[in-house]
């Protein structure tokens, strides 16, 4: 099978994924005990049970659960995901406004993660029962035991109170510019320690596995040189493994970035989501919802595409 095809087809299973997020995401906060009619509602101590109705009516929220997904499925492919009422603007308007926020911190949460696992992986699986071995899965252990928030509020302690190495707040820069880059390094470091330490794991059992097979003995006996031999060939096939566990911890990056962000002030989807859902915003709930889920759906295409790459074997078994 091509590449080509095989990035085809993949697209194509993710719809049905994205298709059944917004179903569970619709249906669970309709099972929440209040709406956004009772926080409009509840702003007014005049309001009737009258007024209620009426503007329940007007929201189209008196309608069948299943008309109302109909509705906003329909106008979510013409690319409207509706007004959020509290704040008078459309959902889209608000993920535009905020998105690139959370990916550049996601971003920065992968960096640190590949750049620590990697070599650390490494590391280990070369130092295989020695003391930088038990070190590092020591580290490993501690990195993905530590919560996001702790670890987050630890390092503002630290870098931004006691030694006043960083802003406590985010900088008034632009988005891309070295000064607001400079600060995202602790928000990356927070967000990125659990999959750090988890791809360090994964990259140090598969370096080992790898380690033990015959054609790094082939290649040993041929008089190559042992960087060569762990870099060049044995590397490569660990890959895969880690470009496989790589996909399914974006999830874990996505989610963290609602504590991340609330706890170093980042005003990205996170804290947006959290708004959304004290005030029952339905509309921003299911966009946000939606834009993560494509984010989580196109690492695994990048993995799965990384992993054809690395080993054209896989695109058969399609």
């Amino acid at each position: 099978m091509s590449l080509r095809r095989f990035i085809a087809q993949r697209i194509l299973v993710s719809i049905p994924v994205l298709l059944g997020v917004s179903v569970i995401t619709f249906g669970l906060v309709h099972l929440a005990p209040t709406d956004v009619v009772d926080i409009i509602i509840g702003l007014d101590p005049d309001a009737t049970a009258a007024d209620k109705a009426q503007l329940r009516a007007e929201l189209g929220y008196d309608r069948p659960i299943y008309v109302q997904y109909i509705d906003w499925l329909t106008s979510a492919l013409q690319g409207d995901f509706g007004e959020v009422y509290t704040r008078g603007q459309t959902a889209g308007e608000l993920i535009a406004s905020r998105w690139q926020e959370t990916v550049l911190l996601g971003l920065f949460g992968w960096t640190f993660a590949l750049l620590i696992a990697i070599p650390t992986g490494i590391y280990a699986a070369v130092r295989k029962g020695k003391f930088g071995d038990d070190a590092a899965r020591f580290v490993a252990l501690t990195g993905i035991s530590i919560p996001n928030f702790w670890l987050g509020l630890t390092l503002l302690a630290l870098f931004a109170v006691q030694f006043n190495f960083w802003s406590a707040s985010v900088p008034r820069a632009p988005l891309w510019s070295a000064e607001m880059l400079k600060w995202l390094i602790l928000p990356g470091i927070t967000i990125g320690s659990a999959a750090a330490a988890n791809l360090m794991r994964i990259m140090r059992t598969s370096m080992v596995e790898e380690l033990n097979k015959e054609y790094v003995t082939a290649a040993r006996a041929k008089g190559l040189p042992e960087r060569t031999v762990v870099l060049k060939h044995v590397l490569r096939n660990s890959l895969i493994s880690v470009v496989t566990v790589a996909a399914f911890l974006t999830a874990g990056i996505v989610a963290g970035s609602v504590v991340v962000e609330s706890v170093f002030g980042w005003p990205g989807l996170g804290i947006l989501l959290v708004e959304a859902a004290t005030k029952q915003e339905i509309n921003l709930i299911l966009a946000i919802t939606l834009f993560t889920g494509v984010a989580i759906v196109l690492a695994n295409l990048l993995a799965d595409i990384l992993y054809a790459v690395l080993d054209p074997r896989i695109r058969d078994e399609y």
